[in-house]
C-alpha cells in the first residue's frame, strides 16, 4: 500500500477536520458576521482560499441531499443557537456553488442553529464538490459521531457501499473501520422496522440488537425485543435468553437416525471447548461425513476461530 493511500486512509477515519482543517475568525460581531479580515492560522497563505470564506444569506442556501442525519436534537441546537447569539460563528461552514446560489456540505447543525438564532447570513467557505465528493464527506462527517444512532450509521454505510459500488472491505479500508464494524451494523438493517425504531429510539442498544439477530424469524425478534425494553434487560441478559432458546429448539428436534455414543461423546467435547453448539454427520458407515460449528454472531465466529487455531498449534 503506497504513502499516499495510507495518508487518505487516516484523513478519512478522523473525518472532515482532517481535510478542512478548522478556521477561527479574528473576531465577531454578535450576529455571527465577520468583522475585518478573517485570520486563518491553520491554513498556509492562499489567496484561492482566502477568497472562497464570505458571508453567505442563509436563504440562498439549500441542504445536502446526502446528509446521512435525521433525527435532530432541538434542545442541543437550542444551545448552540444561544451561543451563536453569544459569540457569534467562529467556523465557517462549507458549500458548494449550486445555481444562483449553494448547497451545504457540512456544518449542517450550525447552518440549522443559525436559522434558529434569526441569523441572515453566515460565514461559509465555497469549495467545489462533485456528487460524490459530497456524499463522502457527508458520511466522514457524520459516521464517526457519537451521537449517530445505529440505524442512521447502518443506513450511511449501506449508501456507500452503494454509491460507490464497493465491496465491505474496500469500504473499511477507504473509511479507516474494520470490516466486521461494518457487517455488524449492516446486519442491524434485517431487523423488523419495529425494532429499528427501537435502535432509532435509543431504547435498544447495538449489542442488544446484534444479540436478537441471531434468533430465526422477525416474530421472535420483536418479541424478545419487546421484552429487553420493557424489562430493561442488559445485553449479556439478552445473549443468555437467545442461546437458551437456540439450545433448547435443537434439542426439541428429533433426530430420525439415532448416533452413535462415540459420535455423541465427541460432539460434547467438542462443544465444551469451542462454546459453542457442534454437530457431526457421518455417512458411508462413519467413513465420510461432516463437522458442523455453529457461531451466532461475528464476535462469536472470531472466538472459534481463534480456540481452533489454539488447538491446531498444541497439536503440532
Amino acid at each position: 500500500m503506497s504513502n499516499e493511500k495510507k495518508e487518505k486512509q487516516k484523513h478519512l477515519g478522523k473525518g472532515l477536520e482532517a481535510i478542512f482543517s478548522p478556521i477561527t475568525f479574528g473576531s465577531t460581531e454578535d450576529n455571527g458576521q465577520l468583522t475585518g479580515t478573517a485570520a486563518i492560522p491553520n491554513f498556509p497563505p492562499d489567496k484561492e482560499l482566502q477568497s472562497s470564506l464570505r458571508e453567505v444569506s442563509l436563504d440562498a442556501i439549500s441542504p445536502n441531499p446526502y446528509q446521512v442525519r435525521s433525527i435532530w436534537n432541538e434542545q442541543e441546537l437550542k444551545e448552540l443557537a444561544d451561543s451563536i447569539k453569544t459569540n457569534g460563528i467562529l467556523q465557517p461552514i462549507i458549500v458548494r456553488p449550486l445555481g444562483t446560489g449553494y448547497q451545504l456540505i457540512a456544518g449542517e447543525r450550525r447552518f440549522r442553529a443559525a436559522q434558529m438564532a434569526s441569523l441572515k447570513t453566515i460565514p461559509a467557505m465555497v469549495r467545489q464538490a462533485t456528487n460524490e465528493q459530497m456524499l463522502e464527506w457527508a458520511l466522514v462527517e457524520n459516521i464517526h459521531r457519537t451521537d449517530l444512532n445505529p440505524i442512521e450509521r447502518a443506513k450511511a454505510y449501506q449508501n456507500y457501499l452503494n454509491t460507490f459500488s464497493l465491496t465491505q472491505a474496500e469500504a473499511a479500508e477507504r473509511l479507516g473501520e474494520d470490516r466486521s464494524v461494518i457487517a455488524n451494523y449492516l446486519r442491524l438493517l434485517d431487523l423488523p422496522m419495529e425494532v429499528r425504531q427501537m435502535l432509532t429510539e435509543g431504547q435498544l442498544t447495538a449489542g442488544h440488537a446484534k444479540a436478537i439477530l441471531a434468533l430465526p424469524t422477525d416474530e421472535l425478534r420483536r418479541k424478545l425485543a419487546n421484552r429487553a425494553m420493557a424489562g430493561r434487560l442488559s445485553v449479556r441478559e439478552v445473549e443468555r435468553l437467545v442461546r437458551r432458546y437456540l439450545i433448547e429448539t435443537d434439542q426439541a428436534k428429533v433426530t430420525i437416525r439415532s448416533k452413535p455414543a462415540h459420535i455423541l461423546d465427541l460432539e460434547r467435547k467438542l462443544s465444551s471447548l469451542l462454546g459453542t453448539k457442534v454437530a457431526i454427520e457421518t455417512r458411508n458407515k462413519g467413513q465420510r461425513g461432516k463437522v458442523i460449528i455453529e457461531f451466532y454472531s461475528l464476535d462469536e465466529f472470531d472466538s472459534i476461530t481463534e480456540r481452533l487455531g489454539l488447538v491446531c498449534e498444541e497439536q503440532v
